[in-house]
């Protein structure tokens, strides 16, 4: 068994198991660092989790077409009209869905090509990295669970008081919006909340609803950012 899957390569170009490891492994903690920059640069509403599990694997499937290919232009041909092939007749939305479809396609040409060793080793690897993602919900990124929207009829220089109270609720505070509403000369707020507790977020709500100056008061639970 340990000798079929040593020589378990045919192709024309040998392969050497160590530096296809390597390689891999490479190209994973690459994608990692761009990943990381990513999650940390990123601003604004547009955020994908599966977007940035992709700049993860895609180092890794690339690699593994490299190895693959080992410079025959031929297969490298080939590969090119199956890509073409496949983008013709289905658009994916995801782009993690469309790493999948890259990854099926390296292991159906590793083994079409003879490059049977290469296809488990890039198999096993593919699917680690998919459950890692999928295990620690790797790309995941909250930045407030809670959005609050409030009418506040006191003057706006008169919001200390209502910045108190959020701050006692909220490890972090956010006004998303601030606009002056016509015919009763108040002031409507938006803000975004990254609650102490969110379990009791209901307390923050009772005592929005008491405190004098405040019209009218919304919660709404905010989820994973991602991109809709």
């Amino acid at each position: 068994m340990n000798n079929w899957f040593l020589d378990g390569d045919y192709g024309v170009v040998p392969t050497d198991y160590s530096v296809l490891a390597l390689a891999l492994l490479l190209a994973f903690l690459c994608g990692h660092a761009v990943a990381w920059t990513y999650m940390f640069t990123h601003t604004g509403l547009s955020y994908s989790r599966s977007y940035v599990n992709s700049l993860i694997i895609m180092p890794v499937i690339v690699a593994l077409v490299m190895m693959v290919l080992a410079n025959n232009l031929i297969i490298a041909f080939g590969l090119m009209a199956i890509f073409a092939m496949v983008r013709f007749r289905s658009v994916l939305r995801d782009t993690l869905d469309t790493a999948y479809v890259l990854a099926v396609i390296v292991i159906g040409l590793a083994c079409g090509t003879l490059k049977f060793t290469s296809a488990i080793i890039g198999c096993a690897a593919t699917i680690a990295i998919m459950i890692y993602f999928w295990a620690s919900a790797f790309g995941t990124r909250q930045r407030y669970d809670l959005i609050l929207n409030l009418q506040w009829t006191r003057p706006a220089t008169e919001l200390t008081e209502l910045i108190q109270l959020l701050n006692r609720h909220a490890r972090s505070v956010l006004c998303a919006s601030q606009r002056s509403s016509e015919g009763y000369g108040g002031v409507d707020l938006s803000y975004r909340l990254l609650l102490r507790d969110p379990a009791r977020s209901h307390e923050l709500m009772h005592e929005l609803k008491s405190l004098e100056g405040v019209a009218r008061a919304t919660s709404l639970a905010a989820g994973d950012e991602s991109e809709l």
